[in-house]
């Protein structure tokens, strides 16, 4: 079977349009058109029905998304295995959004090179989206990511949840829209973030990256939320001041996995590996700290000191 075919299906169940599904793949809808013809053909079973909202399995297509995933992740991990470096036993891929590298994944990649040197490693750092697409495909075994949306045949762990607090700079009040800069953490913590941010007015800047953010005001000047394990060095330092009794939040990062991995054990080991990390980073809770939620929880607390 041709997993390009394999692949539109899955993109046209994640978009829900054949439209969508085309912009994602890149290629004209004709094309999404004849591929799921091809595949329809293949298994003698229509897979969509498509209406004016988009597009919607028939009970086949039901059937047949319970393996798709595996039908892809078997073929990526096949190409992968043959590809193994010579004196090596296996190859790992890793993958997580920007803010996550540093120091996680930088410590992860270390930790396995200590703990399992021969096991090569692969390392991507995109969006989150991608992100899950990857592991989703078989492409990468492991995403660690904020808000991960659910995917068939993927596992969704909680692994830690960072502390994002509220900084200014010294000297300044952090008042008003020029000093306020407003970083876009995620639909989950929409609400509670801008009914802590209402007491500053609209935003001078607003960034979807945090250390952008951080970088921007520790030149510029400003107050905003970022998290306390990239903030710490400047609290320590005196570049930065925690602002007293603001609300704080927990901002859950989360690993992504596939639920049918070739190497089960190489898989927990490497999970194991990101478990304990996650527990030594400042700033954070790991999942064994903290409920286990999807929801970021704000808390008031006196910052001072911590």
């Amino acid at each position: 079977m041709d997993t390009e075919l394999v692949r539109t299906f899955l993109a046209i169940v994640s978009s829900g349009s054949f439209v969508r599904a085309a912009d994602r793949l890149h290629v004209s809808q004709t094309t999404v058109s004849a591929r799921i013809r091809t595949l329809e053909d293949q298994l003698r079973r229509r897979l969509f029905i498509r209406n004016k909202a988009g597009a919607s399995l028939t009970p086949a297509g039901e059937q047949f998304l319970r393996h798709a995933p595996a039908l892809i992740q078997l073929w990526e991990r096949a190409r992968h295995q043959v590809a193994i470096p010579e004196g090596r036993r296996a190859v790992l891929g890793i993958g997580a959004e920007h803010s996550l590298w540093d120091p996680l994944l930088l410590r992860w990649l270390l930790w396995m090179r200590r703990a399992l040197p021969d096991v090569a490693l692969r390392a991507h750092v995109g969006l989150p989206e991608t992100v899950v697409e990857q592991v989703a495909g078989g492409i990468i075994d492991i995403g660690v990511v904020y808000a991960p949306r659910h995917r068939p045949g993927l596992r969704i762990e909680l692994l830690m949840e960072e502390r994002l607090v509220m900084v200014r700079t010294p000297g300044g009040t952090g008042q008003g829209p020029k000093e306020y800069v407003q970083v876009e953490w995620g639909p989950d913590l929409a609400l509670h973030y801008s009914t802590a941010g209402a007491a500053y007015g609209d935003p001078g800047l607003v960034v979807d990256l945090g250390p952008l953010g951080l970088g921007y005001i520790l030149e510029a000047g400003g107050t905003g939320y970022f998290r306390l394990g990239a903030a710490r060095p400047h609290l320590e330092s005196g570049r930065l001041e925690l602002v007293p009794d603001t609300p704080e939040f927990l901002y859950p990062g989360y690993a992504v996995f596939s639920e049918n991995s070739g190497e089960p054990g190489l898989i927990e080991a490497a999970l194991n590996g990101l478990r304990q990390l996650a527990r030594s980073l400042p700033g954070t809770a790991s999942a064994d700290q903290a409920p286990r939620r999807r929801t970021p929880q704000c808390r008031k607390t006196a910052l001072k000191g911590q």
